[in-house]
């Protein structure tokens, strides 16, 4: 019997199609006796289980040709399994691709009503969802006009109008809200929000890793058909990274290591106190995501005195100090930080190549590296977790780094060894003796200035 606190519940669910060669084996294959095959078999779902909540957002990711459409098409019904079960308990609305369920000569108006039948929705029922729906699309006259006629972004903006706003209970959305402006996109995730509050479940499917991290419970990582992994949004995404980085780790040399070497980029000078022994945070029992070629050995949040803290005032420095071993040699080092406050939310993500800091241009394996992150913290009060990650970079791309834009740049880092809630802090209002303290609006204090100017 179906779980009714479950939406989803996917369990040990394959998928294969028979690849033939030439158009006449298909004929073969029907006269075939003795079990003899005319065909290949290709399997583009192997053996996924997972199961999601009502009221849960979940995140399926992977790269192209990883199985998540095949799935989604199983779910929503219009493909089979070869094998395993998929259980759905109430009414799916999907957006699988731009335009599905629209008929391009109907206009706008009258697909409204043929989308809202294909959801098993009277015309009674359409009529009173209308004006929402009408009202969130914001298409204007448009919705008089042929669909055919429309852009990607009013395609995308009436299809997701019409899913949302008849309060489906599971709904799937696959890389359409990326077509749309970001005013649009706020107003979906909203709109995504306030459906999750009244317990619909939300597939999310979507090359955006900050979109499942920051919007997504739990997520289904896909690799050429096999599930990887299945848990937490945000160790998903890291392992997404290393999946698909594997070609880049095969393809690059291995690390060059001379003495002469050793310090290029290094400084003599670059050098810090690092804390007693009681300031650091265990982290022995935290699962650390890595390609096996570090790992952390060190974690601890203190203040300038090296003392271990835990709670600090807005705009006082915290300094991070963490350590990685190296299990193999590697070029240069990229190391940082990220900080999440209590929503899941990334306020502040920094590394050494972002700082310029001075790095050593080779590590050997064996050797032990350490860092200390200093960040003011200024920041919205509240609780805040934060994270650790150890990369490379090679000697090439690292001294042409000028030369590249952020996400070139980004595509030359190997991602190494990651630990997710390495540990946690709380601030808390600034106690201001000489004035009153006021509170900045938003999660984060920007620097800058205000001035005014009075005109006659």
């Amino acid at each position: 019997m179906f779980d009714q606190q479950f939406a989803i519940k996917v369990s040990q669910v394959s998928k294969c199609y028979a690849i033939y060669g030439k158009p006449k084996d298909r004929l073969k294959q029907s006269f075939a006796l003795g079990g003899k095959k005319y065909y290949r078999e290709f399997w583009a779902l192997k053996d996924v289980s997972f199961e999601i909540k009502k009221g849960e957002a979940v995140g399926i990711i992977g790269r192209n040709g990883s199985g998540k459409s095949t799935l989604l098409q199983m779910i929503c019904g219009t493909l089979t399994p070869t094998s395993g079960e998929i259980e759905v308990n109430g009414r799916i609305a999907a957006l699988l691709e731009l335009g599905s369920g629209f008929n391009p000569e109907f206009t706008g108006h009258e697909n409204v009503y043929l989308n809202g039948a294909i959801l098993g929705l009277s015309k009674t029922q359409v009529d009173e969802k209308y004006d929402e729906i009408i009202a969130f699309a914001d298409i204007g006259d448009f919705i008089h006009q042929p669909v055919k006629t429309y852009s990607s972004g009013m395609f995308v903006r009436l299809a997701f109008a019409v899913q949302a706003c008849v309060e489906p209970d599971i709904l799937i959305v696959d890389e359409a809200l990326a077509v749309g402006d970001v005013f649009f996109r706020q107003k979906c995730y909203q709109r995504l929000n306030a459906l999750r509050e009244k317990g619909t479940a939300i597939l999310l499917v979507t090359h955006g890793m900050g979109d499942v991290e920051q919007f997504c419970t739990r997520a289904l990582l896909l690799d050429h058909g096999n599930p990887l992994f299945f848990g937490e949004a945000t160790e998903a995404v890291k392992r997404y990274y290393l999946v698909e980085q594997k070609t880049r780790e095969t393809n690059i040399p291995a690390a060059r290591i001379t003495e002469a070497s050793d310090t290029h980029y290094f400084s003599s000078d670059a050098k810090f106190s690092w804390p007693e022994v009681e300031a650091f945070l265990s982290i022995s029992q935290i699962p650390q995501i890595s390609n096996g070629w570090a790992h952390c050995t060190q974690v601890a949040v203190c203040d300038v005195n090296g003392k271990r803290r835990s709670q600090y005032n807005q705009g006082e420095m915290a300094h991070f100090f963490y350590e990685f071993e190296l299990l193999t040699d590697i070029e240069t080092p990229v190391a940082g930080i990220t900080l999440q406050n209590d929503k899941g939310v990334i306020v502040h993500g920094k590394n050494t190549l972002q700082f310029d800091t001075l790095v050593p241009a080779h590590v050997k394996k064996g050797t032990r590296i350490r860092f200390c992150h200093e960040i003011k913290l200024d920041i919205a009060w509240g609780e805040y977790t934060f994270e650790v990650g150890f990369a490379s970079i090679s000697q090439q791309s690292y001294q042409n780094r000028y030369s590249y834009s952020h996400e070139q740049l980004d595509s030359h880092v190997i991602r190494i060894c990651h630990l997710p809630k390495g540990g946690y802090f709380s601030v808390i209002p600034a106690i201001m003796l000489t004035h009153t303290s006021l509170l900045h609006h938003g999660i984060a204090d920007l620097p800058g200035n205000l001035s005014a100017q009075l005109l006659a």
